[in-house]
């Protein structure tokens, strides 16, 4: 599916996460992800309300098909806007410079099959390698009853590869590797140097059942890739006794000249039960750093410091 220890190109950022990326920003950062042997993109019908996906698919269009890995998610489906008022004002969920559409949550069956034909049409493809879940945290009997056992036809049939569910929450993805036969879970921000929650019981439980974990949001939203004043921590700004922690974590980094992202994106990797991290790639520089950072020289006293904080 994924090779182990590797990146996945994260697609929120070129939906307009936070900010506006134009056509040319956007495929100046798939190039050079894929210059950098990435093959791997996770996107979804959230990021950007299709941009995302749109992006990444112009991009892949003419490449061989079994040379990349798609992972797309379920659970929003993207329907005309309506007016003011609709949900389709620039910035709604912190996405700008998006088409006109709107989110609609729906996690029944029928609306797990209308939201990846939209995803296929968008990404260009007739098939995905992955399909999760993607925040069922309201939605969890819906979840179970409908999205799931509809994305395990489409695996028997073979329109997807993989399924599993992509959470900001390690109790609600340990409730559906409890519940279902998943084959991957992709959890946000929950495996990092600020927090470890994920390795508690999460990370056992899959281990123990076979599930593969995409670690993502390493960063933790940007806040452990740069620690400065107005640093964002899940998608928020951080509060002042996070940046206070981010920064002595960035300290003990720099006293092992290691660069406070390269410590983050590898700690995550470093745990037997992560497969690969996906990384929110905005610009070519970025993705570069990441994948440099898969080989830069990290000393095991480092990982101990780190560990005492």
């Amino acid at each position: 599916m994924i090779p182990q220890g590797s990146l996945v190109f994260g697609g929120a950022p070129i939906g307009g996460l936070y900010a506006p990326v134009s056509d040319e920003e956007a495929a100046a950062a798939l190039q050079a992800a894929w210059d950098v042997g990435i093959r791997a993109f996770d996107t979804a019908p959230h990021y950007g309300v299709g941009l995302s996906e749109q992006r990444i698919g112009d991009f892949l269009a003419g490449r061989r098909r079994a040379g990349f890995v798609v992972s797309t998610k379920v659970g929003r489906r993207l329907v005309p806007a309506a007016g003011p008022g609709s949900g389709s004002a620039d910035g709604t969920d912190g996405f700008y410079g998006t088409p006109a559409l709107r989110r609609v949550r729906d996690y029944s069956a029928d609306g797990v099959l209308r939201s990846l034909e939209g995803s296929l049409r968008r990404l260009r493809l007739d098939r995905v390698d992955i399909a999760l879940i993607h925040d069922p945290d309201e939605h969890m009997a819906e979840a179970l009853e409908g999205a799931y056992p509809a994305l395990a036809r489409l695996r028997a049939d073979g329109t997807v590869g993989a399924i599993g569910v992509g959470v900001n929450s390690a109790s609600l993805a340990e409730w559906f590797v409890s519940r279902c036969d998943l084959d991957c879970v992709l959890v946000a921000g929950r495996y990092t140097l600020l927090d470890d929650s994920a390795a508690q019981s999460l990370f056992p439980l899959c281990r123990s059942r076979g599930v593969a974990v995409l670690a993502a949001g390493v960063f933790n939203s940007g806040i452990l890739a740069d620690p400065a004043d107005g640093a964002y921590y899940d998608y928020a700004l951080a509060a002042p006794g996070l940046l206070t922690r981010a920064r002595r974590i960035a300290e003990v980094c720099a006293g092992y000249d290691v660069p406070v992202a390269a410590a983050a994106l590898r700690y995550a990797l470093r745990h037997p039960a992560v497969t690969a991290a996906v990384v929110g790639v905005r610009a070519p520089d970025q993705i570069r750093a990441d994948a440099a950072y898969l080989g830069w020289p990290i000393p095991d006293a480092l990982w101990a410091d780190l560990a005492s904080l």
